[in-house]
């Protein structure tokens, strides 16, 4: 039975996050929205992402047997929320839509616009081969 973080996994997880963040990253409804977007529903919409990526991963990645995994099911959630959040940074920098050091806050709040549906990619096509 497989526990592990590996390559493989780190792979699949950028894929599925690039697969979902280009789409997304190329809206301006999203940049508008990490604009405007009070920081009460961008907290609720980074709860839910993770909330989400929790239930999945329960789910299918671990087929609900984490009782002597639970470092590892934490681990999984918080790596992958985070490398598509470092995917979706890169996009938006690419595309010019990452003002990092103008207005950060805008960025911090497009990467996580953008970040939660790119985060069910990504852990979707990191459950293709589980356990």
């Amino acid at each position: 039975m497989k526990i592990s973080f590996n390559m493989e996994d780190a792979s699949q997880v950028f894929v599925g996050a690039f697969a979902l963040a280009v789409p997304i990253s190329f809206s301006e409804e999203a940049w508008r929205l990490g604009e405007t977007l009070p920081l009460g529903n961008l907290m609720m919409l980074l709860a839910l992402s993770v909330l989400f990526l929790g239930v999945f991963t329960y789910q299918s990645v671990f087929q609900k047997n984490i009782r002597q995994r639970l470092f590892v099911f934490v681990f999984r959630i918080f790596i992958a929320y985070m490398m598509t959040a470092l995917v979706v940074s890169l996009v938006l920098f690419c595309l010019d839509k990452l003002p990092l050091f103008a207005d950060p806050i805008t960025s911090l709040k497009r990467v996580i616009v953008i970040t939660m549906p790119a985060s069910m990619g990504a852990i979707v096509v990191d459950s293709f081969d589980k356990e």
